[in-house]
């Protein structure tokens, strides 16, 4: 079991939103998507769309290709069997996954934990009208003082960039004070760690740690990293 970090080691605590806040189930809003247009969606298409889907965000990550590239491109097969532009179907996957996110267990205490002992943040590599909606729809928008987007910035995790970019919306603490906590050991966990962040792996599933990635910390629930921040229990 990992030590446990002094009380208010932090000043700032940075979280990933995808699979760290949220729960993410792509396969349920591409269901959702398609029953609108008539269309069954099991789990042999949904094998058929992350094969596609996949290789484009590993571009996206490493700067091969644009958000608005990705969304077009992940969609352009599926969009001409329906009659649809891309950009037409990639909003309404948005939409819909909107209703498919909800907050993780444990997130809505961990943040209620964390308030007025540190100041909160986002950095994802999400897109904007996904996160806003997500996060207006379940209430948590204000919880958040910064939230940086890989879209807007224009560069997506783990390219120090986004950190940067993350650093002076917080005004620029001190990286030694700011605790990035994201399940993504390289994207998160490596980024965070090279801009001088202290790093915490969220681990549900109890995945081996991965070679050469550095990580202060590591939690398998919402719950536990709140008692490492914060003490008891």
């Amino acid at each position: 079991m990992n030590a446990q970090a002094p009380a208010l080691a932090y000043d700032w605590v940075l979280f990933d939103a995808d699979d760290t806040l949220f729960h993410f189930d792509a396969l349920q809003g591409l269901q959702r998507t398609f029953a609108r247009h008539g269309l069954a969606f099991g789990h042999a298409e949904y094998a058929a769309f992350q094969a596609v889907n996949r290789p484009l965000w590993v571009d996206y990550q490493h700067g091969r290709l644009s958000a608005t590239e990705l969304k077009r491109r992940r969609f352009h097969d599926w969009a001409a069997r329906i009659g649809l532009h891309p950009d037409e179907l990639n909003r309404d996957f948005l939409a819909s996954m909107v209703e498919a996110c909800p907050p993780l267990d444990g997130v809505t205490a961990l943040l209620d934990a964390l308030h007025g002992r540190a100041r909160l943040g986002i950095v994802t590599n999400g897109f904007v009208d996904l996160q806003e909606a997500r996060l207006r729809h379940t209430g948590l928008r204000e919880r958040f003082e910064v939230l940086v987007i890989s879209e807007q910035v224009g560069v997506a995790k783990p390219h120090p960039d986004i950190f940067r970019h993350a650093l002076r919306e917080m005004g620029e603490p001190a990286p030694a004070r700011v605790l990035m906590v994201g399940d993504n050991p390289h994207s998160d966990i490596a980024g965070g760690h090279a801009m001088g962040f202290d790093t915490c792996w969220y681990n549900p599933g109890g995945l081996p740690r991965p070679d050469g990635v550095a990580m202060r910390y590591e939690v398998a629930s919402h719950g536990e990293l709140a008692r490492l921040l914060l003490g008891g229990g």
